[in-house]
């Protein structure tokens, strides 16, 4: 199995377990971090009071938080593969967003699967990626309609962006855009950014979603 299927298999074995205990028990979350986990503790072992002798004890639970990994822990992962949905994402980041730090690379990731989830776009991450493409000066982005053919020819970076698109696809990075659907770089100042509202400043490019 691999590492990816691994962590996969134990999220939704964590998940589950949550589950049941939340319906069953009134549970607090200390906001005390440590190793990159959050500490999930009972009421009443935090408050000790009388409980029913057939109360059984339950273990302080440690759930996986959310995350985004960085550059040594993308390495460590097996090389990605998957559907067309992660080549058009891997696609894009590469051409859009290769040059970012790791969390800027999310967060561009992040826009485009917003999109994909907004009636305001296609419903698919190719359709988004490929979004007025077929008309002169009007695509959603810009390495599409450049004139160009897309060739990899970063081999570590094709791999890096291939290993975001399936953890941004999967949804196991933290949020980092607060609902983006739109960015830009820092070098410019387009003027459909002043009819939107800032949401974060990630590296090169500033995100923004509808107002």
């Amino acid at each position: 199995m691999s590492t990816e299927s691994a962590f996969a298999d134990q999220a939704a074995s964590i998940d589950t377990d949550v589950t049941r205990i939340l319906a069953d028990e009134r549970i607090v979350l200390r906001s005390v971090r440590k190793n990159d986990v959050i500490i999930m503790t009972r009421v009443d072992e935090l408050q000790p009071k009388s409980k029913p002798k057939d109360l059984p004890k339950v273990a302080s639970l440690q759930v996986p938080a959310k995350i985004v990994p960085s550059k040594s822990q993308l390495a460590a992962l097996p090389r990605a593969s998957g559907n067309s949905e992660w080549a058009c994402l891997t696609e894009a980041l590469y051409f859009e967003a290769r040059g970012e730090t790791v969390k800027g690379m999310f967060a561009v990731a992040e826009v485009i699967i917003n999109r994909r989830a907004s009636k305001r776009f296609p419903n698919s991450v190719c359709a988004v990626v490929s979004q007025g493409s077929h008309r002169k000066n009007a695509c959603q982005f810009s390495y599409k309609c450049d004139g160009h053919a897309e060739v990899y020819h970063e081999k570590r970076a094709h791999d890096l962006v291939g290993k975001i698109a399936k953890i941004a696809l999967a949804r196991k990075a933290s949020p980092l855009t607060s609902g983006a659907t739109f960015y830009h770089a820092t070098s410019v100042r387009p003027k459909w950014s002043r009819a939107f509202s800032r949401t974060a400043q990630i590296g090169k490019h500033l995100f923004y979603r509808p107002s």
